[in-house]
């Protein structure tokens, strides 16, 4: 698996373990509920058919979370050390059999095992008592049709900053460049207090706006636990999964074209159109709307909620002192990054330009880190760690430099000065996840 595959795995496992290694102790009984209910959901697990996780697959990434001093690069999967030989109802095995038992719902076990050799679920070579495959399907209850109904019951966080809810909505026709378009809105719901943590419309609804404004919400509010969202494109970016998985925020998406789990943003959204729309001209210009809209959400965050009985932002405030604070190198969680291999003389290349990497980088395949307002700054990883920021390559100092054994020494540019043998000492940048902001 190679380096885009582990970090969109790692993700993957955080979202599914968030809640037990969150700060707030479990209670009796309660951590086992959730393994149940985790084990027996169904899952989109990335690079995979199957859909399901045992409980003692989840507790395994539970202890390589705490083990790796709760970073991301933790939960990295680790290589095979039997790859090469087959394994009969491994883990992997057991998930791809209990998928297919229920894609062939009513069919006899006899052909589940056929459907298994043919889709190769079942290795050629081993051979597997039928009776093996029946108490595995009994065991997960499979023999019988599940009739269980779906549980819509409503919800509601214990503390603020719990879960945030996300979602967009097309807003009102603007004036850009003496042109007319239509604006979107981005905001964030405290599903608890019902404050809104942040909202702001722009021009479109690609997925940099949206992290535009989700850094606002966090550098306003905090860290939450949870962030609900939709499953359109701008919820669905590699750069805003990692990024929050970074930060310890679980990035949980609803289940799609069921938007019941986000009720209460969705209430805010009809409240806004009622209030705040019903009343704003059209062809007002972006920062003009905004400006209004602040101002607005002001008042609502400071009015009585029907539901609450309470202000929103006297219900937040109320446990300010539990609120996790956003670091303060916030920015750089949200870089982009791509992969790039070290040439022999220390060279990378990136958007047209050339920066010199470490010497123990040459013939690597290293991560680079950067923002896209801001390119020339990059910080290279190898194997999850930092190396220190990339130097733009000089052909004219270069001139100047002797190489002895894969030592760079700067030459003085006279004898009366002493050769400088030290490079200067990295300061900048921050591996993901290095920093633990705790309640």
């Amino acid at each position: 698996m190679d380096e885009e595959g582990k970090r969109r795995m790692a993700q993957f496992r955080f979202g599914v373990i968030h809640d037990l290694i969150g700060d707030r102790k479990l209670k009796r009984g309660e951590r086992k509920k959730l393994l149940l209910e985790k084990s027996s959901c169904i899952w989109d697990i990335p690079g995979s058919e199957r859909s399901f996780i045992s409980a003692s697959t989840i507790l395994s990434w539970v202890r390589k979370y705490e083990k790796g001093g709760r970073r991301i690069e933790s939960l990295y999967p680790d290589g095979r050390s039997d790859r090469g030989r087959p394994r009969a109802l491994d883990e992997e095995t057991i998930l791809s059999l209990v998928e297919l038992r229920k894609q062939l719902k009513g069919a006899s076990l006899p052909v589940v095992l056929r459907e298994a050799r043919l889709k190769k679920i079942l290795h050629p070579g081993i051979k597997v008592h039928p009776a093996t495959v029946y108490r595995l399907f009994k065991q997960r209850g499979l023999l019988k049709r599940d009739e269980t109904p779906v549980d819509r019951r409503r919800f509601e966080a214990e503390l603020p900053n719990d879960i945030w809810q996300s979602d967009c909505m097309h807003g009102p026709r603007i004036l850009v460049d003496g042109k007319e378009r239509k604006a979107y809105l981005f905001a964030f719901l405290d599903d608890m207090s019902r404050l809104i943590c942040h909202a702001e419309f722009f021009c479109n609804e690609r997925v940099e706006n949206y992290i535009a404004a989700l850094r606002a919400a966090l550098a306003k509010r905090g860290l939450p636990r949870k962030l609900y969202v939709d499953n359109g494109p701008a919820f669905r970016s590699h750069l805003l999964a990692h990024a929050t998985a970074s930060l310890g925020i679980a990035l949980i998406h609803s289940t799609p074209y069921q938007p019941q789990g986000r009720g209460k943003i969705e209430r805010f959204f009809r409240t806004l159109r009622m209030q705040f729309l019903s009343t704003c001209p059209e062809g007002l210009p972006l920062e003009k709307l905004n400006e209004a809209l602040n101002r607005w959400i002001d008042d609502y965050n400071g009015a009585v909620h029907s539901s609450t009985r309470q202000t929103p932002l006297n219900r937040y405030l109320k446990h300010a002192h539990l609120l996790r604070e956003a670091p303060k190198d916030l920015h750089d969680y949200f870089r982009l990054q791509t992969t790039r291999k070290v040439d022999r003389d220390r060279t990378v290349s990136l958007g047209g330009m050339i920066y010199e990497a470490p010497i123990p980088l040459i013939d690597k395949k290293i991560t680079l880190r950067y923002h896209q307002d801001d390119p020339a700054r990059i910080e290279a990883f190898h194997e999850g760690l930092s190396h220190g920021m990339l130097v733009p390559l000089d052909m004219n100092i270069n001139c100047r430099v002797r190489r002895e054994h894969s030592i760079v020494k700067l030459l003085p540019r006279n004898d009366s000065q002493e050769p400088q043998t030290d490079p200067p000492k990295y300061t900048g940048g921050k591996l993901f996840g290095e920093v633990d902001h705790e309640l």
